[in-house]
């Protein structure tokens, strides 16, 4: 198994970054034919998740509806003020799963990766493990 860090820094405190280019770039970087490419994000407060890319109004729409799930205030117990993005992450998850074939991931034609913060703006890490199939 290969392990590629990718450096990723969000703007606003929640935020859905298209992350596809840059692990495309990587994966083909690092000489990766086939196999599966898991996207991990070791923080507690972000996630990855694959959605429609081709259209931005869709990242909108899902932070609008977690904001609406998940309140920013609502009488958490967690001392840090930042309970709603842990919530936020638990749902979304920490990783995802992308076949490469011929060194390319191999999206559906709308899809992209995305990292997923929710206590930003913060500099981050994704690690992408290839793994040989």
């Amino acid at each position: 198994m290969n392990t590629i860090t990718l450096d990723v820094s969000s703007r606003q405190k929640t935020e859905l970054i298209d992350i596809t280019p840059e692990v495309q770039q990587r994966v083909a970087g690092a000489g990766f034919d086939n196999g599966i490419c898991m996207v991990y994000v070791p923080h507690t407060t972000a996630a990855v998740t694959i959605n429609e890319s081709a259209d931005p109004a869709v990242a909108r729409d899902i932070i609008m509806v977690l904001n609406q799930i998940v309140p920013w205030k609502a009488g958490y117990r967690h001392m840090e003020g930042n309970s709603p993005a842990h919530v936020k992450a638990g749902l979304v998850g920490e990783s995802v799963h992308v076949a490469v074939n011929s060194g390319d991931l191999q999206l559906g034609t709308w899809q992209g990766i995305f990292f997923c913060e929710f206590d930003g703006p913060r500099s981050r890490r994704v690690r992408l493990h290839l793994i040989n199939g």
